[in-house]
């Protein structure tokens, strides 16, 4: 008589578990969102990226930085004692906020973050991608109109606080997302002109063989890096928050663990732009080519941390500009925007679209 052991049957019930979490894990919109380049990678780099800019900031201004707390490790968990600090702290709602959109806006800002993530290529294989196939053609549409989305919940914090300082600085992030939006699209929009695609995956593809479009056409590059600065509030632009002035700006009512929120939502915006630019000009997962027939690791996983690592990369060019640089008042930032970037974007689109004529 046929009989089915009972090890066997328990084996094949932990394969087939095993093997569904994995495919769950990886199944594109989870992998991207959650896990690289999205949640779970976004918050290992903010704690990251927050370190470095201390520790380099004050090795620059002659400082020790975070050192009392794991010295061994040169203060690295010093951020873990400030999340533990703002998770244990009272939060206060004042009585004249509107409690709704001041309780929810910070979570719908944050979670807006981390969507363009979930809309881009991070691996050239197919079965990967997050869209369909017709949507991912405009995938390069489709994430810069996602990078607006996350602002609009910044000014209705300072609103929904009814606090003048945090009206103020709303008002203030109102201006540089009218003036940072367009220069940071147009700048990414050269590349289009240049491979005539507003697909990520064939953009990324044009850049083999070290021909990374940010060399191509730097001044393109140069206008989106600072419109990133601009639009994630990172030194030098650090204005719609400037505690010297407005106290914390649209986040002065916040305490405890929305205040972090708060706090974190520019760095993880900061990372989302960050991966946007080296699929644009820096190669994206170039020079990695998955083999043909691809498993999880190699079609998906390494490629998602080449991009990964080179956008870690740019986001501590980023941060090591707070060592470096004094703040800009808002009418020179707003200057700087409309004369300079907004300049450089349109000399880049049109680089880009010579480039794409002659190449």
């Amino acid at each position: 008589m046929a009989y089915i052991s009972i090890w066997t049957l328990t084996r094949d019930v932990i394969s087939t578990v095993f093997w569904g979490i994995v495919k769950l894990i990886f199944w594109p919109p989870i992998y991207q969102f959650v896990i690289i380049p999205g949640l779970v990678a976004a918050l290992v780099v903010v704690i990251s990226i927050i370190w470095f800019e201390r520790k380099a900031a004050a090795r620059v201004q002659m400082r020790y930085g975070p050192l009392e707390v794991s010295p061994k490790l040169a203060g690295y968990l010093q951020l873990f004692a400030d999340l533990i600090r703002y998770s244990f702290q009272e939060i206060i709602i004042p009585r004249t906020a509107d409690i709704i959109p001041f309780i929810t806006s910070p979570f719908f800002a944050l979670l807006l973050s981390l969507l363009p993530l979930a809309v881009i290529p991070v691996s050239p294989v197919k079965w990967t991608w997050p869209l369909t196939l017709s949507a991912m053609r405009y995938s390069v549409l489709i994430a810069a109109a996602l990078t607006t989305l996350s602002p609009i919940f910044i000014v209705a914090m300072g609103w929904a606080s009814n606090n003048r300082f945090s009206t103020i600085g709303s008002m203030r992030e109102s201006f540089l997302i009218t003036a940072y939006e367009l220069s940071a699209i147009i700048g990414i929009f050269s590349v289009v002109a240049t491979v005539h695609s507003f697909d990520f995956t064939n953009i990324v593809n044009f850049q083999g063989g070290g021909k990374w479009l940010g060399l191509i056409n730097p001044i393109a590059l140069l206008a989106a890096f600072i419109a990133t600065l601009i639009s994630t509030s990172a030194f030098p632009f650090e204005i719609s928050d400037a505690e010297n002035e407005i106290v914390a700006g649209p986040f002065t009512e916040y305490s405890g663990l929305m205040y972090g929120v708060n706090m974190g939502t520019a760095y993880i915006k900061r990372w989302a732009m960050s991966v946007l630019i080296v699929l644009a000009f820096l190669g994206g997962w170039r020079p990695y080519i998955p083999p043909p027939n691809a498993g999880y690791i190699a079609g998906y996983l390494v490629p998602s941390l080449i991009v990964s690592a080179k956008a870690v990369v740019v986001m501590a060019l980023m941060s090591f500009l707070r060592a470096v640089y004094g703040r800009y008042r808002i009418d020179q930032a707003l200057h700087i925007s409309w004369k300079y970037v907004f300049a450089l974007a349109i000399a880049g689109f049109g680089l880009g679209i010579l480039e794409g004529y002659l190449l």
